[in-house]
């Protein structure tokens, strides 16, 4: 595996550190709002859980996803699979061994995407192809598992429906899965994502799509490590099978508070439109400094160039005590882009554009 790609800020974060102001840490995406009380309520309640819990998830959560699918993504629950997972990260990192992906088989992933997918592909040893155009791929059948990521990680590009159609389309003709990566589907600006789960893309059919979403941004339980799959019931059932084995369970506590959250859509519209005033706030500091912000129409994150080697962006900013995330993170074609999150604190956003105008 590769050095951890978060250690390799450490430099900038220690230089960023050392401004009079303090760090502005806008590199990560971690949530930094108060978890709903709601949410700590059903926590609290559940927190008596001396047995093992359910690896398929309690029935109420299990309705729960279900039910919130049917809103947030305009699918519906007849023939769904539903599977609860220890936060979206670790459901991505370990889906290629999950579905049985090994050395002979090929992962496509887009040409520039958070690092884990490609991570997971190496971890089951197969082969990793990064492209956004799947006629470049050729006629090969080694194709296993395709994903796919809208609202983009790190971009903010939002695919259309009838492009993720294509891609679904694709991977049935040769026996592939489509994994949809949708955590940040709940958040769109000026365009407004399409889940692979709904009808104009998948056709009513959920065989081979599986689609992963996280309550980490959308409810601030990054700590709590809650997020889920939803799509294809055979597919999920074999998921459900192996992690059994291998004892993935999401803690029961964790499950209850999930159940909350799902049912909440009042604090998750709060959140929403903090982060959208924290967005108009950063997209005007930053292009008024000279940055050209790119794609970024939905998710969590502006996706920005100053035309220049991304290392020189990244120190340039750790300068004015602003620590971003380096392009080429995300794929060789980031590297002349960063990545600048949404989560700081209204205080610290706030701030940014006085950093931004320092000598």
């Amino acid at each position: 595996m590769p050095e951890f790609t978060w250690d390799t800020l450490d430099a900038a974060a220690t230089l960023a550190a050392a401004h009079p102001g303090g760090l502005i840490n806008l590199s990560m995406g971690t949530p930094v709002d108060p978890v709903p009380p709601v949410i700590r309520q059903a926590l609290a309640d559940a927190s008596d859980a001396p047995g093992y819990p359910l690896t398929a998830g309690t029935p109420a959560l299990r309705a729960a996803i279900s039910a919130w699918v049917a809103r947030a993504c305009g699918a519906g629950v007849d023939g769904l699979g539903v599977l609860p997972s220890i936060g979206s990260k670790e459901l991505v990192a370990w889906l290629p061994t999950l579905l049985g992906v090994g050395p002979d088989d090929v992962v496509v992933v887009p040409s520039v995407c958070y690092p884990t997918y490609e991570d997971g592909a190496r971890l089951a040893g197969a082969t990793v192809v990064r492209t956004d155009s799947l006629t470049s791929v050729g006629p090969t059948s080694r194709v296993r598992l395709v994903w796919v990521n809208s609202p983009g990680n790190p971009t903010g590009r939002v695919l259309p429906a009838a492009h993720l159609r294509k891609v679904v389309d694709w991977a049935r003709e040769r026996g592939a899965v489509v994994a949809s990566d949708e955590c940040y589907l709940p958040l769109g600006w000026s365009a407004e994502p399409v889940s692979v789960l709904s009808p104009e893309v998948c056709g009513g059919s959920y065989d081979n799509v599986l689609a992963l979403h996280s309550l980490s941004k959308r409810s601030n339980l990054a700590g709590y490590r809650a997020g889920f799959v939803a799509g294809d019931p055979a597919l999920v059932a074999e998921l459900l099978k192996v992690r059994k084995h291998a004892g993935m369970i999401v803690p029961a506590p964790v499950q209850a508070a999930m159940v909350a959250a799902l049912q909440d859509e009042r604090h998750a519209e709060e959140q929403r439109e903090r982060y959208r005033a924290r967005r108009e706030t950063l997209y005007r500091a930053f292009t008024e400094a000279g940055f050209t912000v790119e794609h970024s129409e939905a998710g969590l994150y502006l996706w920005m160039t100053r035309g220049e080697d991304c290392w020189r962006t990244v120190d340039w900013l750790a300068r004015r005590g602003i620590l971003v995330a380096a392009g080429v993170f995300y794929g060789p074609a980031g590297g002349q882009h960063v990545r600048v999150a949404l989560t700081e604190t209204d205080e610290h956003v706030a701030a940014v554009a006085d950093r931004l105008a320092e000598g």
